[in-house]
């Protein structure tokens, strides 16, 4: 059994276990997976919002799109703590290509092979981190509208952290684009990244400072 079989679920560590493997050698968990890690954390406090507006008297005609928002906010973290573990997951093949020998032509030939796979699949899981995050987004946007203004600021820490997370993420994919050989693939993959990033990199500065200017 690899010691990625062993610990492939960080998220069953503590906080301080996740920390200190991060900061070791180890070459996972990685940046993707702390920016899965950090989109959850986003989510979780837009969805801690919803929860301190369901119920109040005041926020009575929002309830129904609190409640629905809540039930997403709940599937997105669900997801982008699964994603820690994936990105751990599809690391490791990589990490392990990069090693391979190439001092024969066909060597170089398989190598060249491998890495074309690994290299698409590493991009895959923060590519749909940066998705599950733009999800996220969408619905702090709705939470800092709608939800409890005892709780506005969790709302923009929220969108913060989703930021980051969906910045993070996308690092990951331009270094692995950087290195492919097929370049029509990975211009589509960085037009992809590049899209996401523009939509929702400003969608999360609006609610920044939306929160700021009703907050402040």
């Amino acid at each position: 059994m690899s010691s990625l079989d062993k610990q492939i679920d960080f998220t069953e560590h503590s906080c301080r276990e996740f920390i200190d493997v991060l900061a070791s050698s180890a070459p996972i968990p990685g940046g993707g997976g702390a920016s899965a890690l950090v989109g959850a954390i986003g989510v979780a406090l837009g969805n801690m919002v919803g929860s301190l507006t369901v119920g109040k008297k005041r926020y009575a005609d929002v309830e129904e799109d609190i409640i629905r928002c809540k039930k997403e906010a709940d599937e997105i973290t669900k997801r982008l703590l699964e994603l820690v573990a994936k990105d751990a997951e599809v690391f490791e093949p990589l990490s392990k290509a990069y090693s391979l020998p190439k001092s024969t032509p066909e060597e170089l030939a398989k190598k060249e092979e491998v890495m074309a796979v690994v290299l698409k699949d590493a991009c895959e899981v923060p590519l749909e981190i940066m998705k599950t995050c733009a999800r996220g987004l969408d619905l702090m946007e709705e939470f800092a509208e709608k939800g409890s203004r005892i709780a506005l600021s969790d709302a923009g820490v929220g969108a913060t952290l989703l930021k980051s997370a969906l910045q993070g993420a996308s690092l990951n994919i331009y270094i692995n684009t950087k290195s492919m050989k097929d370049r029509v693939l990975a211009q589509r993959l960085n037009d992809e990244t590049d899209s996401l990033r523009k939509t929702y990199e400003k969608k999360a500065d609006e609610i920044f400072e939306n929160v700021c200017n009703e907050i402040r």
